[in-house]
């Protein structure tokens, strides 16, 4: 059922950075998705999405009146912080099929053209290829990039779990054709579905393809199962298909946490495969600086690069304090670049070598240890 509704407001601001989109802005066109995908989320009683999910779908009609209002900078006191925006994601895809009819994501596209911001848009749906012109006119003038999102490349696995979706195939051609034009791809490989796409078998050849296709970088992630509507909606689709599996499931997710995320030794063990596989392929394992060295600020790239550090180290099973470096800077009332070393030493997580890691940064742009990391 399609039902239409008149939103508040468009852009969802962030509290800081977003480092995995490299965002401070998220854009929902839609509340629902009629992908359907089993292991969404966005089923979650915490989404307050109306309705069955999956089959139904709310169309925000004013979302281009309200975001040419939002976006436009002569309505602003101060500039809005420099990142890519982010249209997709949450919960739903604005390339889902209702978009055919709605065109809500082209006319997006339209005033980001117009305004020449950065754009991420994360989707699962080929229909994106529609839109290659304007894709193509923002990333001259600004910058695009396209991740679609992955269980694995396997055509049997997607069809049970994500009826409504382009088969893997299709979204790689779409990547190749992406590439072609000049535009940045990532793939979200995540979630892997536990005991069906997460053995390193299946995550190589899903990153080889992907790597085949044109990918610049890989996000990988396990898949989280709140309790409540969501796990009880793909544990019924998980029963009528592999019914073994479903005791195994409800161990790995038994301690039913708010955020729903498997038991930490099963995650360590795929980070470890992930990290395994992606850096045998080459393959980077968060969006490189060279996409985002003009887009974010001088300051905020630091933060970015130590926050991609922490993750990269916990891959391997170790500790870091790069997070907590990354969180206290954040925090900070002044620029990195005008912090005396003395007072960042002070810091929460800011020890002689992550300083060093600093300095590099301000005086080279990158640090070598972190991209080493990266692949």
């Amino acid at each position: 059922m399609i039902k239409k509704i008149k939103a508040k407001s468009i852009l969802r601001k962030h509290k800081r950075l977003d480092s995995w989109f490299l965002t401070h802005y998220g854009i929902n066109l839609y509340r629902g998705c009629l992908h359907n995908c089993a292991y969404c989320d966005g089923r979650s009683e915490k989404y307050q999405v109306q309705g069955n999910y999956g089959e139904d779908i709310e169309i925000k009609v004013n979302a281009i009146e309200l975001l040419a209002k939002e976006l436009d900078p002569r309505r602003k006191r101060k500039p809005m912080p420099q990142s890519f925006m982010m249209l997709g994601g949450g919960v739903c895809d604005a390339y889902q099929p209702v978009e055919i009819e709605y065109q809500l994501a082209r006319k997006t596209l339209e005033l980001f053209e117009k305004f020449k911001y950065p754009l991420h848009i994360l989707t699962k749906s080929t229909l994106v290829e529609r839109d290659m012109d304007l894709l193509k006119e923002i990333n001259k003038t600004s910058r695009v990039m396209v991740s679609f999102s992955f269980s694995s490349a396997d055509e049997n696995i997607s069809k049970i779990f994500e009826p409504g979706v382009p088969p893997p195939k299709a979204r790689l051609e779409t990547i190749k054709k992406l590439k072609q034009a000049g535009i940045n791809c990532g793939m979200f490989l995540m979630p892997v579905l536990p005991f069906l796409t997460d053995s390193e078998e299946v995550i190589e050849q899903t990153l080889e393809q992907g790597k085949q296709a044109g990918i610049d970088f890989v996000i990988f992630g396990a898949m989280t199962l709140k309790r409540g509507i969501q796990k009880q909606y793909f544990l019924k689709v998980l029963s009528k298909h592999y019914p073994k599996l479903v005791t195994p499931y409800q161990k790995i997710y038994a301690h039913n946490s708010p955020w729903g995320e498997p038991a930490a030794s099963y995650h360590r063990s795929i980070n470890l495969i992930f990290n395994k596989v992606a850096h045998k392929l080459k393959i980077p394992k968060r969006i490189p600086p060279w996409i985002y060295e003009d887009v974010i600020s001088k300051d905020e790239k630091i933060i970015v690069i130590l926050e991609h550090l922490d993750y990269l180290i916990k891959l391997t099973g170790q500790k870091s304090p790069y997070g907590y470096a990354s969180y206290s800077l954040s925090n900070l009332n002044q620029s990195i670049y005008h912090s005396p070393p003395q007072e960042l030493l002070k810091l929460n997580g800011v020890g002689p070598f992550t300083l060093k890691i600093i300095k590099e940064i301000i005086k080279t742009g990158t640090s070598q240890y972190y991209l080493n990391l990266l692949r």
